[in-house]
């Protein structure tokens, strides 16, 4: 069996203001939109990846701890922690905390969406490979 993660969803109190932040930020695009009052949509990440964006019924609390049981947050992929950081930046995102040590080796940036999702950037070495048993 071959299984791969294919979107991850994210409720929200406002489906297209989440989607514009993640067009005009990280340059996703939509590739479905229901058509819906409010949507849900299928954004994709130009470097793969997709999110599943839909009306919330109410808030998750704590969301913004890292260390609670569930899924926390997103990483994001990058060749450059650095260049991303600044591109980010310019675009209106800020990053709370420094940087940090990466498991299994690089460098990891935390940073939240307009709805306080956590996300973070990892770079990782140039010839990392992961070893799988």
């Amino acid at each position: 069996m071959n299984i791969s993660i294919e979107h991850i969803a994210i409720p929200t109190p406002d489906p297209a203001r989440l989607k514009d932040w993640y067009e005009r930020v990280l340059g996703a695009r939509v590739i479905f939109d229901n058509g819906a009052n409010p949507p849900t949509l299928l954004i994709a990440l130009p470097g793969g990846g997709w999110f599943e964006i839909y009306a919330s019924d109410g808030a998750l609390e704590g969301r913004r701890n890292n260390s609670l049981a569930g899924f926390r947050h997103v990483a994001l992929r990058v060749e450059s922690l650095d260049q991303a950081r600044a591109e980010l930046e310019k675009r209106g995102v800020t990053f709370p905390g420094p940087e940090r040590p990466a498991a299994g080796s690089g460098r990891v940036l935390f940073f939240e969406d307009c709805d306080g999702n956590l996300l973070h950037l990892v770079e990782r070495p140039k010839d990392y490979c992961v070893v799988t048993r």
